[in-house]
């Protein structure tokens, strides 16, 4: 069984940085990847950024160079690091586990009914 859990939302201020971290079991890390995606109330879910086959990395244009998505030796462990945030990156964050290549594509075309999530953890960042 796959387990997901994210913890390491919170509030901040434009400008600011947190750190989302992500805890998953239960999958073969030679099988899968892991990513991140947010989503708002009523809103279609965005992929944020994914680490994929080879330990690519993966980002929406939206956080490039303001994100930064990391995986621990074990590959079971998924943190983002985020930094000069926005009143846009308002979310809910989901971290996922899902075949490397819908990860790669931050599950454009794809779809995320076959990831494995969690319960989200929610980021509210204010001016």
């Amino acid at each position: 069984q796959v387990k997901v859990a994210e913890s390491g939302g919170g509030s901040a201020q434009v400008g600011e940085s947190l750190r989302l971290s992500c805890a998953a079991s239960g999958f073969s890390p030679e099988s899968y990847c892991m990513g991140w995606f947010r989503q708002l109330p009523g809103k279609e879910p965005e992929g944020v950024a994914g680490i994929g086959d080879g330990n690519s990395t993966h980002y929406a244009d939206s956080v490039k160079g303001r994100f930064t998505i990391s995986q621990d030796n074990t590959k079971y462990n998924l943190y983002l690091e985020m930094n000069n945030l926005n009143p846009e990156d308002t979310a809910k964050y989901y971290c996922a586990v899902d075949r490397c290549w819908r990860i790669e594509a931050l599950w454009v075309g794809y779809g995320l009914t076959q990831a494995w999530r969690g319960q989200g953890t929610q980021v509210d960042v204010s001016s």
